[in-house]
C-alpha cells in the first residue's frame, strides 16, 4: 500500500487545506503535515506579511519624518547652509549631517576635551561642505573622526559659485 500524497491540514489560523505532498519523500510527509498544522495557511500568512510590511513602512516613514524635522531645526538653529545635490539626496544628506554632528559633539565636547571655541571652528569647516552626497558618504563615520574627514574633503565637496559643476 502506497503512502498517500494528499493530506488535509487544519492550519493554526483555522483554515483546512488539502496539500499535495507528492514532491516529498514518503517518510517525511506525516512530520511535514504536523509542522504545517502549526503555521497559518498561505493566504493568511501573506495577509499578515503584507500588513507587517505596511506597518514597518509606516513606522520607517514616521521615523524619517521625525529625524528630518530634528535635522531641519538643528540646521536653522546653527545657521547651516542648505545642501546641494539631487532632490532625492537632500533630505538624506541633511539627516546624515545632523547625525554626524551630534555624534561628533558628543565625542569631542561632551565626552572629550574640546571647548566651545574648538567646536565653533569645526562648525565653520562644516559650513563649507554643502554637497549632500559627501554627508551621505560619511553617515557611518565615527563622530570623533569628523575633523579629519573635513580636512580630507576635496575641493569638489566644497561649495562653488560655478552653476555648471
Amino acid at each position: 500500500m502506497a503512502v498517500r500524497t494528499q493530506w488535509s491540514v487544519l492550519h493554526s489560523c483555522g483554515h483546512e487545506i488539502t496539500h499535495d505532498l507528492s514532491d516529498r519523500a514518503a517518510d517525511k510527509r506525516a512530520g511535514f503535515t504536523r509542522w504545517l498544522a502549526t503555521k497559518a495557511c498561505t493566504d493568511c500568512w501573506k495577509a499578515t506579511r503584507d500588513a507587517d510590511s505596511e506597518s514597518k513602512e509606516q513606522w520607517l516613514a514616521a521615523k524619517r519624518a521625525k529625524e528630518q524635522q530634528a535635522a531641519a531645526e538643528w540646521a536653522a538653529q546653527f545657521d547651516m547652509p542648505p545642501l546641494e545635490g539631487p532632490e532625492r539626496a537632500l533630505d538624506w544628506g541633511e539627516r546624515s549631517r545632523h547625525q554626524l554632528m551630534v555624534a561628533a559633539h558628543t565625542a569631542l565636547v561632551a565626552e572629550g576635551t574640546w571647548d566651545e571655541a574648538d567646536w565653533a571652528q569645526l562648525e565653520e569647516k562644516v559650513r563649507t561642505i554643502t554637497r549632500a552626497g559627501w554627508w551621505i558618504d560619511q553617515r557611518d563615520a565615527d563622530g570623533a573622526d569628523l575633523l579629519e574627514l573635513l580636512e580630507a574633503a576635496t575641493e569638489a565637496d566644497r561649495g562653488t559659485e560655478n552653476p555648471f559643476r
